[in-house]
């Protein structure tokens, strides 16, 4: 759970996940992010991968680009952790 809320206090990361999680099940293509939320390329894959390697997102490779989903089971967890605090 630490690694989880880690992730999120970056800001960029929290924008990011909040993004990602609008489009419900649907993934979205990292080259989407770079002008959607004004972020450079480098600076989403950056805290793209972080956000993976909390177990907040998957990552699947389409070609040239990533695809991102929410790994519901993840937003399941951290809402039951904080309803406890």
């Amino acid at each position: 759970m630490a690694l989880k809320l880690k992730a999120l206090s970056d800001p960029t990361r929290l924008r990011l996940l909040s993004h990602v999680a609008a489009q419900g099940c649907e993934a979205v293509c990292a080259c989407d992010l770079t002008d959607e939320l004004g972020i450079s390329q480098p600076t989403v894959s950056h805290h793209l991968k972080k956000l993976v390697d909390a177990g907040l997102l998957t990552r699947e490779q389409r070609g040239r680009w990533a695809h991102y989903t929410v790994i519901r089971e993840a937003f399941d967890d951290l809402s039951g952790f904080l309803a406890l605090r």
